[in-house]
């Protein structure tokens, strides 16, 4: 198995033969895949780029020729994760690491993202000091501040691709006992969604969960949380989803700052995996500080969480359109689903005597997915999200639904 070095070797090839050999000193085994385009490469690659694009259908002498630096960079992103999809469909990647610039990144992490989470992936980059969202997505990237450009190799350089390929290395190695302390854990896994304000709602439930014998995993619902677990569920980890807290809705349909996307809640549905849905925290779209908030909002009921986070109510009508989206989904479901709908409330904060108690925009959304789900699929209790009652009893049907002794969904 190799490692997997991702550079454009006609401006980065010194730094990546660096990594390489140091790879090499530590005994890992390299593959060096040349991703760039127009300039000529400094050192030898063990897969050059003519090879590279030629094996992903794309012409490379016509994207020379048209010399469009975005159409390089698309056209490199999607040979190079190709290509790293057959070497680990042919169980010959131990690892994937990368270094670049904005272009280097995008293209290295492309590839990183078509691996399962616990495979190393390192990114050396010049923008892993901001917001790398769009490079990381739902997968287990390291990435690593580059603090200088790549652009040579001196004392500082040398000493951040020296960690990195140590780091890969570390990972690799110890990769065996990795692996047998997973295998230690069989039991099968739950996914659960959770927010600060659902937390007592997602603790009662695990120890339901655990004390049937599963195992849960809880994804933070920040966007990158939802994204993450859709992604895994792809992957096909899960026995059965605990959706509780679908507040990334409420900040893809209105504009905050935490939506997972269009396709949140939509891998259980397209791969038959048991689910159970609630409409956790989705009486708030997300913002950060209160000066970052659109001045359009700004006469809207909003909470100040702390000093980073301001949290805006959903009216009735946005409530309405969360519950068509997720109504929508749940309805194209291959496999069991149910809802369970909280009459007193989605959040900590939405309840009687807190800042978002809205009974109104509350029962308009419950009542919209009553009209659009077949009545076998959707409960109301009279519960808060976050009374034990209702916890228990969203985790005893999602435990029903998994093992078969559900008689309606």
């Amino acid at each position: 198995m190799n490692v997997i070095l991702i550079a454009t070797l006609d401006t980065k090839g010194l730094e990546a033969q660096y990594v390489r050999d140091r790879l090499n000193s530590l005994g890992i085994n390299v593959q060096l895949i040349d991703a760039g385009v127009m300039g000529q490469p400094v050192v030898t690659p063990d897969v050059p780029r003519a090879e590279l694009f030629a094996a992903a259908g794309i012409n490379l002498p016509q994207l020379i020729e048209r010399a469009d630096r975005g159409e390089a960079v698309s056209q490199a992103a999607q040979a190079v994760a190709q290509h790293v999809q057959r070497e680990f469909a042919a169980g010959r990647v131990a690892g994937v690491i990368g270094l670049g610039g904005s272009a280097g990144t995008s293209i290295a992490t492309a590839a990183m993202r078509q691996l399962p989470v616990g495979i190393p992936k390192v990114m050396v980059s010049t923008v892993a000091s901001g917001d790398v969202r769009g490079f990381v997505g739902p997968r287990d990237i390291f990435m690593l501040y580059s603090v200088v450009d790549i652009a040579g190799l001196n004392r500082v350089t040398r000493q951040i691709l020296a960690n990195a390929a140590d780091a890969m290395a570390g990972m690799v190695l110890n990769r065996a006992s990795q692996a047998a302390l997973i295998t230690q854990v069989d039991r099968p896994l739950i996914a659960a969604t959770m927010f600060g304000v659902t937390t007592p709602c997602i603790e009662h439930a695990k120890q339901v969960f655990e004390s049937a014998g599963y195992e849960v995993l809880v994804f933070h619902a920040t966007g990158s949380g939802g994204m993450a677990m859709e992604g895994l569920i792809r992957d096909g980890v899960f026995a059965g989803v605990f959706d509780i807290t679908t507040t990334e809705l409420a900040d893809l349909h209105v504009g905050g700052v935490m939506s997972a996307g269009e396709s949140r809640l939509t891998a259980a549905a397209e791969c038959g995996v048991p689910q159970v849905v609630s409409l956790g925290a989705t009486d708030m779209v997300n913002f950060w500080a209160y000066d970052t908030v659109p001045s359009v909002f700004r006469d809207r009921n909003l909470y100040r969480h702390n000093q980073n986070v301001t949290l805006m109510r959903t009216t009735s009508a946005e409530c309405c359109a969360i519950a068509d989206d997720l109504s929508g989904k749940l309805l194209t479901a291959r496999g069991p689903y149910h809802v369970f709908l909280p009459a007193a409330g989605v959040s900590a904060i939405d309840k009687q005597g807190q800042p978002f108690d809205d009974p109104a925009a509350r029962q308009n959304m419950m009542s919209r997915l009553h009209n659009q789900l077949p009545a076998a699929h959707v409960t109301e209790l009279p519960n808060h999200i976050n009374d034990a009652a209702f916890a228990e009893a969203a985790a005893a049907k999602l435990i029903a639904l998994i093992e078969g002794d559900d008689h309606h969904d």
